[in-house]
């Protein structure tokens, strides 16, 4: 990674430390159960990458709502997964499809939250359900495609 790269990204998570150590905490997991849920597939462009990218949202937002606001961790969660994207570049097809999967679990998140508060969120909230939504996963084919409301892949 580029020193321009290091200091975009210091730039984000400096001024939050512990929104930063939420996020390297919720990134490890959810690379660990994805792994283990899809070790075919959560590493590519298959279900399992669609996946790890919408549970990784939700764990951030999750982690990061118990020790600041939602909307605060909706801000942070969405610069911090977009500045993924910028960091380390895919074609434009698998860009789409993690920026789709990300604002898809960042929504799910915010479906969830009237209905439970925010201190009582747990990782099985979303392990399960977010597997369940992949049944209706859609695969994506052109930039140009609009799946709103579902979890997108490319091939398995």
């Amino acid at each position: 990674m580029s020193l321009k790269k290091i200091m975009r990204l210091l730039s984000l998570l400096l001024p939050h430390p512990i929104f930063a150590i939420l996020s390297f905490y919720a990134t490890v997991q959810t690379f660990s159960i994805a792994q283990k849920k899809f070790p075919k597939t959560a590493s590519n462009n298959g279900i399992g990458n669609a996946y790890r990218h919408a549970l990784w949202c939700c764990f951030i937002m999750m982690y990061c709502c118990k020790v600041s606001s939602p909307q605060k961790a909706l801000d942070f969660c969405k610069r911090l997964t977009d500045m993924h994207e910028e960091l380390f570049p895919n074609e434009p097809l698998e860009t789409k499809m993690d920026l789709h999967n990300n604002k898809f679990g960042m929504d799910y998140f915010m479906e969830l939250l009237p209905g439970i508060h925010r201190q009582f969120f747990e990782k099985g909230f979303f392990i399960d359900s977010l597997e369940k939504k992949m049944a209706d996963a859609k695969v994506l084919k052109s930039v140009d495609d609009d799946f709103e409301g579902h979890l997108v892949y490319l091939k398995d």
